[in-house]
Order: structure tokens, then C-alpha cells, then sequence
């Protein structure tokens, strides 16, 4: 028998939050990333590691978000616990090793192509597998085409994010391109959601797992409190919120190790005036 699916139970609601969701975790995650290409070496992993923990916190977050709001008419849903923090998990990691090949060899030509494909297919991967823990009586059966829409959606997405993130012009401009990444980031949701249909088992049979209700809670404290401490970080550093950085890298390439910070405010013309060369002073030591 075929379920009535229906992905919106709680109206706009879920939808919404969801979005403001995958905006929070890419805003953090896009700042911290244009902040790893100022800084040296040293400190350069700290900051793309916060960067993708942020993001994949974020997107996961999203996720689940808006399967709050997915019912099968026909049949209850629980969620296999291990399942969905493995997801979670599997979402930093795959954004992490896009984020860092981005954040090391450049936004520009085959490493940005590789790191938003690798960060895209973790963001698809976090959400396949997220469903793949669902526990239903019945079984789930996705359209191909459809799926393969959702997965192209999100390596353009996580490919015109990074993109942006290295172009280290500003606050503003990594907000608008967390707002793009989150509207894209939660298409690919829906797109995906869309490829589904369920066909419910007659026989009723006992689930495991948790509800949807009892995920909540870990849900909102683990990956929320994170995202609140990485905002209090960026918040916090003058480089963040500053619309232009203060602090220009020795080499003004995205990607290259910065050996020399210089704060260019700091530099000011000289006010001893230039001594004039005589013919005497042109004289060697030894003509002296």
C-alpha cells in the first residue's frame, strides 16, 4: 500500500527554522574559512576545523529540523540513534576534507572544483544516510533522477560557497553567501525529500529506535551549543566583523600561507626629507 507522505505537517514552520539553520552554520563556517586565508600557517587548521564542524553542524542541524515536520500518514516514525549521529559525523568530516583542500591550495580552478565536490557529496551523504535511519513499517523507494538533481544541487552549492568564502572581501560578503548556501543547502533537502515515496507494509509489525520528539533534545543542545560558541568566537575576533579585514596577507592570494602579517593603516610616509646625493658623496672610501 502506498503511504501518504507529507513533508510539511507543521506548515512554514519547520521549513523556516531549517533555513535559519543552514544560514547559521554557513555564515560561521564560510567567516571562519575566509579567516584561515589571513592568518599563518600555525593557525590556519584551527580555524578551517572550527569552519567545518560549523558547517556540518549546521546542514545536519537543517536536516532534522525538517524531518520534524515529515509524517507518513500510514505509519509512525522512529529514528535509529546511531544511524543519525553518524550522520552528523559524516557530514563534518566530508565538508571538512572540501574545506580544507579549498583553504590550502585556493578557490580557484581544480581545487575548488575537488573541495566543493568533495564538501557537496558529504552534504548528500549527511541526508541519505540521516533518512537511511528512519524506522517505519514500510519501506522507502527513491526516484533516481530525482536524487541525482539533489546531489548535483549540493556540490554547486557547497562549490559556489567556498568559492566565495575565498575571495576575503568582508563580513557582508560571506553573509550573503551563507544565505545562498542556505537556500540551496535546504533545496537540496526538499529536492531529495521530493525523490521519496513509502510503501507501507499491511502487517504491523513492532519498530525500534527513537521518535522524532526524542531526538529533539540532544539535537538542539549538542550542535546548537556548538554553534552559539563558534558565533561567540567570530563575534569576538576584530577581523570577523569588520567589513573589510584589517590585516593584509603578505601574499594577497587565496590559499597561500600568509609569512608576514602587515596592518597597512600602520604605514606612514616618512617625514625626513631626502638627502640629496653630491658629487663629493659619490666618492669611494678609498678617493675620500
Amino acid at each position: 500500500m502506498q503511504g501518504t507522505v507529507d513533508g510539511f505537517s507543521y506548515g512554514l514552520v519547520t521549513p523556516l527554522v531549517a533555513y535559519l539553520m543552514a544560514c547559521l552554520g554557513g555564515a560561521l563556517g564560510l567567516r571562519c574559512t575566509t579567516r584561515s586565508m589571513l592568518v599563518s600557517r600555525s593557525w590556519r587548521p584551527g580555524w578551517l576545523a572550527l569552519g567545518s564542524a560549523a558547517i556540518g553542524s549546521g546542514i545536519w542541524t537543517m536536516h532534522f529540523v525538517a524531518m520534524m515536520g515529515f509524517k507518513v500518514e500510514q505509519a509512525p516514525i522512529h529514528y535509529d540513534r546511531a544511524i543519525t549521529f553518524a550522520s552528523l559525523a559524516v557530514a563534518i568530516v566530508m565538508v571538512g576534507v572540501g574545506v580544507f583542500i579549498v583553504g590550502y591550495r585556493g578557490a580557484t580552478g581544480t581545487p575548488l572544483m575537488t573541495g566543493g565536490a568533495v564538501t557537496g557529496l558529504g552534504i548528500a551523504s549527511m541526508h541519505y544516510l540521516g533518512m537511511a535511519g528512519m524506522r517505519l513499517n514500510g519501506q522507502l523507494e527513491y526516484n533516481t533522477v530525482t536524487v541525482a538533481i539533489s546531489v548535483a544541487i549540493a556540490v554547486v552549492a557547497a562549490t559556489a560557497a567556498l568559492w566565495a568564502a575565498g575571495q576575503v572581501r568582508g563580513f557582508l560578503w560571506s553573509v550573503g553567501a551563507s544565505l545562498v548556501m542556505g537556500l540551496a543547502v535546504t533545496g537540496m533537502h526538499y529536492t531529495g525529500m521530493a525523490a521519496l515515496s513509502v510503501h507501507v507494509h499491511r502487517t504491523s509489525a513492532p519498530l525500534g529506535g527513537d521518535s522524532p520528539a526524542s531526538l529533539l533534545a540532544p539535537m538542539m543542545i549538542g550542535p546548537l551549543a556548538f554553534l552559539l560558541l563558534a558565533g561567540v568566537v567570530v563575534m569576538f575576533d576584530p577581523l570577523m566583523v569588520m567589513g573589510k579585514p584589517v590585516w593584509s596577507p603578505a601574499e594577497n592570494k587565496p590559499g597561500v600561507p600568509a609569512r608576514e602579517l602587515v596592518h597597512t593603516a600602520s604605514r606612514r610616509p616618512s617625514l625626513r626629507p631626502r638627502r640629496t646625493l653630491t658629487h663629493s658623496d659619490s666618492r669611494t672610501p678609498q678617493n675620500r
